[in-house]
Protein backbone atom coordinates (compact mmCIF):
# COMPACT_ATOMS: atom_id res chain seq x y z
CA UNK A 1 0.00 0.00 0.00
CA UNK A 2 1.31 3.46 -1.09
CA UNK A 3 2.14 5.86 2.33
CA UNK A 4 -0.77 7.89 0.67
CA UNK A 5 -3.30 4.86 0.87
CA UNK A 6 -2.30 4.21 4.36
CA UNK A 7 -2.12 8.06 5.56
CA UNK A 8 -5.58 8.29 4.31
CA UNK A 9 -6.82 4.89 5.82
CA UNK A 10 -5.54 6.22 9.32
CA UNK A 11 -7.53 9.67 8.48
CA UNK A 12 -10.98 8.05 8.25
CA UNK A 13 -10.67 6.22 11.03
CA UNK A 14 -8.22 8.07 13.55
CA UNK A 15 -9.22 6.83 16.87
CA UNK A 16 -8.68 2.71 15.64
CA UNK A 17 -5.39 3.99 14.27
CA UNK A 18 -4.26 5.89 17.86
CA UNK A 19 -5.36 2.40 19.87
CA UNK A 20 -3.72 -0.06 17.49
CA UNK A 21 -0.24 2.08 18.25
CA UNK A 22 -0.36 0.55 21.88
CA UNK A 23 0.69 3.59 24.14
CA UNK A 24 -1.50 5.40 26.58
CA UNK A 25 -3.72 7.52 24.81
CA UNK A 26 -4.46 11.10 25.83
CA UNK A 27 -6.99 13.37 24.10
CA UNK A 28 -6.20 16.84 22.97
CA UNK A 29 -8.59 19.38 22.14
CA UNK A 30 -7.23 22.59 20.06
CA UNK A 31 -4.20 23.18 18.29
CA UNK A 32 -2.11 25.14 21.47
CA UNK A 33 -2.01 22.22 23.25
CA UNK A 34 1.67 20.99 23.53
CA UNK A 35 1.75 17.65 22.31
CA UNK A 36 5.39 17.26 22.81
CA UNK A 37 5.08 16.82 26.32
CA UNK A 38 2.81 14.25 26.07
CA UNK A 39 5.19 12.28 23.24
CA UNK A 40 7.85 12.96 26.26
CA UNK A 41 5.85 10.91 28.63
CA UNK A 42 5.43 7.61 26.68
CA UNK A 43 1.99 8.59 25.44
CA UNK A 44 0.20 9.58 22.19
CA UNK A 45 -1.42 12.97 22.15
CA UNK A 46 -4.55 11.86 19.77
CA UNK A 47 -6.17 15.59 18.67
CA UNK A 48 -9.95 14.99 19.03
CA UNK A 49 -12.85 15.69 16.58
CA UNK A 50 -16.27 16.12 16.21
CA UNK A 51 -18.70 14.92 13.57
CA UNK A 52 -21.30 16.61 12.05
CA UNK A 53 -24.44 15.74 13.36
CA UNK A 54 -23.24 14.12 16.57
CA UNK A 55 -24.16 17.07 19.30
CA UNK A 56 -26.86 15.79 21.47
CA UNK A 57 -25.47 15.06 24.80
CA UNK A 58 -22.84 17.95 24.17
CA UNK A 59 -26.21 20.23 23.37
CA UNK A 60 -27.36 18.73 26.60
CA UNK A 61 -24.32 20.54 28.27
CA UNK A 62 -23.10 23.42 26.57
CA UNK A 63 -26.19 24.82 24.66
CA UNK A 64 -27.24 25.07 21.20
CA UNK A 65 -24.96 28.68 20.58
CA UNK A 66 -21.86 27.39 21.01
CA UNK A 67 -19.56 26.27 18.34
CA UNK A 68 -21.32 22.87 17.03
CA UNK A 69 -17.38 21.55 16.95
CA UNK A 70 -17.21 21.81 20.37
CA UNK A 71 -20.48 20.69 21.21
CA UNK A 72 -19.65 17.12 19.12
CA UNK A 73 -16.20 16.64 20.56
CA UNK A 74 -18.20 16.84 24.05
CA UNK A 75 -21.33 14.27 23.00
CA UNK A 76 -18.24 11.82 21.14
CA UNK A 77 -16.57 11.74 24.97
CA UNK A 78 -19.80 11.28 26.54
CA UNK A 79 -20.59 8.62 23.90
CA UNK A 80 -16.99 6.79 24.66
CA UNK A 81 -16.47 7.13 20.88
CA UNK A 82 -12.55 7.76 21.60
CA UNK A 83 -11.81 4.91 23.44
CA UNK A 84 -9.84 5.05 26.88
CA UNK A 85 -8.27 8.19 27.35
CA UNK A 86 -5.84 8.72 30.37
CA UNK A 87 -6.47 12.38 30.26
CA UNK A 88 -7.57 14.91 28.31
CA UNK A 89 -5.52 18.16 27.88
CA UNK A 90 -7.73 21.17 26.22
CA UNK A 91 -6.25 24.56 25.12
CA UNK A 92 -7.89 28.01 25.25
CA UNK A 93 -7.48 28.61 21.84
CA UNK A 94 -11.25 29.55 21.38
CA UNK A 95 -14.48 30.24 23.96
CA UNK A 96 -15.68 26.88 22.48
CA UNK A 97 -12.84 25.22 24.07
CA UNK A 98 -12.74 27.03 27.25
CA UNK A 99 -16.42 26.11 27.84
CA UNK A 100 -15.88 22.79 26.78
CA UNK A 101 -13.36 22.20 29.26
CA UNK A 102 -15.36 23.69 31.95
CA UNK A 103 -18.18 21.11 31.50
CA UNK A 104 -16.06 18.25 31.96
CA UNK A 105 -14.54 19.91 34.97
CA UNK A 106 -17.96 19.87 36.04
CA UNK A 107 -19.23 16.62 34.92
CA UNK A 108 -16.63 15.14 37.04
CA UNK A 109 -17.69 16.95 40.27
CA UNK A 110 -21.03 16.56 40.28
CA UNK A 111 -21.40 13.17 37.68
CA UNK A 112 -18.66 10.98 39.27
CA UNK A 113 -20.17 8.13 38.41
CA UNK A 114 -19.02 9.32 34.48
CA UNK A 115 -16.07 7.34 33.45
CA UNK A 116 -14.51 10.36 32.91
CA UNK A 117 -10.37 10.74 32.73
CA UNK A 118 -8.77 13.55 34.39
CA UNK A 119 -8.68 17.00 32.63
CA UNK A 120 -6.57 19.91 32.33
CA UNK A 121 -6.62 23.19 30.68
CA UNK A 122 -3.37 24.76 28.93
CA UNK A 123 -3.89 28.48 28.87
CA UNK A 124 -1.71 29.64 25.85
CA UNK A 125 -1.87 33.13 25.36
CA UNK A 126 -0.49 35.14 22.03
CA UNK A 127 0.00 38.74 22.70
CA UNK A 128 3.82 39.46 21.92
CA UNK A 129 5.21 40.53 24.86
CA UNK A 130 8.11 39.32 26.93
CA UNK A 131 5.33 38.98 29.62
CA UNK A 132 3.64 36.58 27.72
CA UNK A 133 6.40 34.20 27.02
CA UNK A 134 6.84 33.79 30.92
CA UNK A 135 2.99 33.04 31.63
CA UNK A 136 3.07 30.51 28.59
CA UNK A 137 6.51 29.12 29.90
CA UNK A 138 4.85 28.77 33.62
CA UNK A 139 1.69 26.99 32.20
CA UNK A 140 4.09 24.46 30.12
CA UNK A 141 6.10 23.71 32.75
CA UNK A 142 2.66 23.11 35.24
CA UNK A 143 1.62 20.91 32.39
CA UNK A 144 5.00 19.08 32.51
CA UNK A 145 4.91 18.31 35.87
CA UNK A 146 1.42 17.09 35.86
CA UNK A 147 2.20 14.83 32.80
CA UNK A 148 5.54 13.41 34.86
CA UNK A 149 7.65 14.59 32.00
CA UNK A 150 11.60 14.02 32.25
CA UNK A 151 13.22 15.36 29.03
CA UNK A 152 11.50 16.81 26.23
CA UNK A 153 14.10 17.41 23.79
CA UNK A 154 13.62 14.53 21.97
CA UNK A 155 10.24 14.51 21.87
CA UNK A 156 10.71 18.86 20.76
CA UNK A 157 12.76 17.27 17.67
CA UNK A 158 10.81 14.83 16.58
CA UNK A 159 7.76 16.99 16.17
CA UNK A 160 10.14 19.62 14.35
CA UNK A 161 10.88 16.96 11.96
CA UNK A 162 7.39 16.37 11.35
CA UNK A 163 6.29 19.71 11.46
CA UNK A 164 9.41 20.56 8.58
CA UNK A 165 8.06 17.46 6.10
CA UNK A 166 4.38 18.55 6.05
CA UNK A 167 5.30 22.23 5.02
CA UNK A 168 7.04 19.73 2.24
CA UNK A 169 3.89 18.14 1.53
CA UNK A 170 2.02 21.58 1.42
CA UNK A 171 4.29 22.40 -0.88
CA UNK A 172 3.77 19.17 -3.03
CA UNK A 173 -0.20 19.50 -2.69
CA UNK A 174 -0.38 22.25 -4.80
CA UNK A 175 0.48 20.24 -8.02
CA UNK A 176 -0.14 16.36 -6.79
CA UNK A 177 -2.48 15.90 -3.79
CA UNK A 178 -6.16 17.56 -3.76
CA UNK A 179 -6.84 19.23 -0.56
CA UNK A 180 -8.58 17.17 0.26
CA UNK A 181 -6.03 14.72 0.35
CA UNK A 182 -4.09 17.04 2.31
CA UNK A 183 -6.38 17.31 5.21
CA UNK A 184 -6.82 13.89 5.91
CA UNK A 185 -2.53 13.25 5.53
CA UNK A 186 -2.45 16.54 8.04
CA UNK A 187 -5.41 14.79 10.38
CA UNK A 188 -3.64 10.98 10.13
CA UNK A 189 -0.56 12.91 11.90
CA UNK A 190 -2.42 14.02 14.95
CA UNK A 191 -3.61 9.90 15.50
CA UNK A 192 -0.14 8.50 15.12
CA UNK A 193 2.79 8.20 16.91
CA UNK A 194 5.28 11.00 15.89
CA UNK A 195 7.72 8.52 14.79
CA UNK A 196 5.42 6.58 12.40
CA UNK A 197 3.85 9.74 11.15
CA UNK A 198 7.44 11.37 10.02
CA UNK A 199 8.14 7.79 8.64
CA UNK A 200 4.92 8.21 6.14
CA UNK A 201 5.04 11.39 5.59
CA UNK A 202 9.00 10.72 4.30
CA UNK A 203 7.54 7.86 2.06
CA UNK A 204 4.73 10.09 0.69
CA UNK A 205 7.48 12.48 -0.51
CA UNK A 206 9.09 9.92 -2.16
CA UNK A 207 6.33 8.87 -3.86
CA UNK A 208 5.07 9.61 -7.70
CA UNK A 209 1.63 11.01 -7.89
CA UNK A 210 -0.41 12.54 -10.48
CA UNK A 211 -1.23 15.73 -11.00
CA UNK A 212 -4.29 17.71 -10.11
CA UNK A 213 -5.82 20.43 -11.54
CA UNK A 214 -8.95 22.77 -10.64
CA UNK A 215 -9.52 26.36 -10.40
CA UNK A 216 -6.99 27.16 -7.18
CA UNK A 217 -8.17 28.65 -4.10
CA UNK A 218 -7.38 29.53 -0.72
CA UNK A 219 -10.12 28.40 2.04
CA UNK A 220 -10.17 31.01 5.06
CA UNK A 221 -12.31 30.85 7.99
CA UNK A 222 -13.42 28.29 10.12
CA UNK A 223 -11.12 25.44 11.00
CA UNK A 224 -12.06 22.12 9.49
CA UNK A 225 -11.38 18.46 11.64
CA UNK A 226 -13.50 17.18 8.40
CA UNK A 227 -13.58 16.89 5.21
CA UNK A 228 -16.85 17.57 3.89
CA UNK A 229 -16.45 21.02 3.04
CA UNK A 230 -13.24 20.41 0.93
CA UNK A 231 -15.04 17.44 -0.84
CA UNK A 232 -17.71 19.65 -2.02
CA UNK A 233 -15.68 22.47 -3.25
CA UNK A 234 -13.41 20.36 -5.01
CA UNK A 235 -16.60 18.13 -6.98
CA UNK A 236 -17.59 21.93 -7.67
CA UNK A 237 -14.37 22.50 -9.55
CA UNK A 238 -11.77 24.38 -7.31
CA UNK A 239 -8.69 22.80 -6.08
CA UNK A 240 -7.62 23.87 -2.76
CA UNK A 241 -3.57 24.77 -2.58
CA UNK A 242 -3.71 26.79 0.64
CA UNK A 243 -6.07 27.18 3.92
CA UNK A 244 -4.66 29.23 7.46
CA UNK A 245 -6.53 27.05 9.55
CA UNK A 246 -5.15 24.90 12.69
CA UNK A 247 -6.50 21.41 11.19
CA UNK A 248 -4.23 22.38 7.99
CA UNK A 249 -1.05 24.87 7.65
CA UNK A 250 -1.49 26.82 10.65
CA UNK A 251 -0.88 23.31 12.47
CA UNK A 252 2.77 22.73 11.29
CA UNK A 253 3.84 26.50 10.09
CA UNK A 254 5.73 27.16 13.17
CA UNK A 255 8.48 25.06 14.52
CA UNK A 256 10.83 25.66 17.77
CA UNK A 257 14.06 27.52 17.61
CA UNK A 258 15.49 24.98 20.10
CA UNK A 259 14.96 21.85 21.74
CA UNK A 260 14.28 23.54 25.41
CA UNK A 261 10.98 24.95 27.20
CA UNK A 262 11.52 28.30 26.53
CA UNK A 263 11.92 28.03 22.79
CA UNK A 264 8.65 25.61 23.31
CA UNK A 265 6.33 28.02 25.29
CA UNK A 266 7.64 30.85 22.26
CA UNK A 267 6.36 28.24 19.54
CA UNK A 268 2.82 27.76 20.91
CA UNK A 269 2.93 32.15 21.94
CA UNK A 270 3.75 32.90 18.64
CA UNK A 271 1.63 30.40 16.39
CA UNK A 272 -1.15 30.99 14.35
CA UNK A 273 -2.34 33.59 13.38
CA UNK A 274 -6.03 31.82 14.24
CA UNK A 275 -8.94 34.07 14.03
CA UNK A 276 -9.88 33.81 17.59
CA UNK A 277 -6.92 35.29 18.73
CA UNK A 278 -5.58 37.24 16.12
CA UNK A 279 -5.70 40.96 15.19
CA UNK A 280 -7.85 41.52 11.37
CA UNK A 281 -4.33 43.19 10.09
CA UNK A 282 -2.53 39.92 11.64
CA UNK A 283 -5.04 37.56 9.90
CA UNK A 284 -5.34 40.15 6.57
CA UNK A 285 -1.43 39.93 5.65
CA UNK A 286 -1.04 36.46 6.11
CA UNK A 287 -3.92 35.20 4.46
CA UNK A 288 -2.24 37.71 1.51
CA UNK A 289 0.74 36.20 1.77
CA UNK A 290 -0.14 32.63 1.87
CA UNK A 291 -2.79 33.22 -0.72
CA UNK A 292 0.40 34.60 -2.56
CA UNK A 293 2.75 31.80 -2.13
CA UNK A 294 0.05 28.74 -3.07
CA UNK A 295 -0.79 30.35 -5.82
CA UNK A 296 -4.53 31.16 -5.08
CA UNK A 297 -7.08 32.34 -7.79
CA UNK A 298 -9.94 32.93 -5.65
CA UNK A 299 -10.57 33.43 -1.71
CA UNK A 300 -13.12 31.28 -0.33
CA UNK A 301 -14.31 32.44 3.24
CA UNK A 302 -16.15 29.53 5.50
CA UNK A 303 -17.23 30.51 8.17
CA UNK A 304 -19.49 28.41 10.40
CA UNK A 305 -22.55 29.09 12.65
CA UNK A 306 -21.47 29.73 16.07
CA UNK A 307 -17.76 30.66 15.12
CA UNK A 308 -17.77 34.49 14.99
CA UNK A 309 -14.34 35.39 14.13
CA UNK A 310 -14.40 34.94 10.89
CA UNK A 311 -15.99 37.08 9.23
CA UNK A 312 -14.68 39.96 11.06
CA UNK A 313 -11.79 39.35 9.04
CA UNK A 314 -13.00 38.55 5.50
CA UNK A 315 -12.99 42.45 4.04
CA UNK A 316 -9.77 43.50 5.14
CA UNK A 317 -8.50 39.47 4.14
CA UNK A 318 -10.64 40.33 0.64
CA UNK A 319 -8.64 43.54 0.29
CA UNK A 320 -5.25 42.06 1.04
CA UNK A 321 -5.09 39.41 -1.08
CA UNK A 322 -6.61 41.19 -4.09
CA UNK A 323 -8.40 37.80 -5.22
CA UNK A 324 -12.16 37.19 -6.49
CA UNK A 325 -13.05 36.17 -3.20
CA UNK A 326 -17.07 34.60 -1.34
CA UNK A 327 -17.92 34.92 2.23
CA UNK A 328 -20.32 31.75 3.29
CA UNK A 329 -21.29 32.73 6.57
CA UNK A 330 -23.48 30.62 8.98
CA UNK A 331 -22.73 27.69 7.48
CA UNK A 332 -23.59 24.02 9.31
CA UNK A 333 -20.61 22.14 10.46
CA UNK A 334 -19.04 20.02 7.74
CA UNK A 335 -20.82 21.29 5.20
CA UNK A 336 -22.23 24.33 2.71
CA UNK A 337 -25.94 25.19 2.11
CA UNK A 338 -26.86 25.28 -1.31
CA UNK A 339 -26.88 29.06 -1.59
CA UNK A 340 -23.79 29.33 -0.13
CA UNK A 341 -22.45 27.23 -2.90
CA UNK A 342 -24.17 28.81 -5.76
CA UNK A 343 -22.29 32.01 -4.37
CA UNK A 344 -19.34 30.37 -4.26
CA UNK A 345 -19.82 28.83 -7.72
CA UNK A 346 -19.38 32.51 -8.88
CA UNK A 347 -15.98 32.52 -8.66
CA UNK A 348 -15.39 29.64 -11.47
CA UNK A 349 -14.40 31.29 -14.81
CA UNK A 350 -16.99 30.46 -17.80
CA UNK A 351 -16.39 27.00 -19.44
CA UNK A 352 -15.35 25.20 -16.17
CA UNK A 353 -17.71 22.83 -14.67
CA UNK A 354 -20.23 23.63 -12.19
Amino acid sequence: MSALAELLAVARDRVAAAHAAGLPVVGCVGADVPVELITAAGMLPLRLAGKPGASELGDRYLGSGVDPVARSVLTRILAGDYGKLEAIVVSRDCEASLRLFYALRELRRVEPELPLPPVRLVDVLHLPHHTTTRYVKAKIAELREWLGVGDPREAIEAHDRLRRLLAEVAVLRRTRLTGTQFLGVVAATTALPVATATALVERLLGEVLPEVDGVRAFLTGSSHDDPGVYEVLEENGFLITGEDHDWGELLFARTCAAPTELALAERYQHNGPSAPRASIRQRAAHTAAAARACGAEVLISYARVHDDAPPWDFSAQRAAAGLPAVLAGHQPYGGLTEKALTEIRTLLPLGVSR
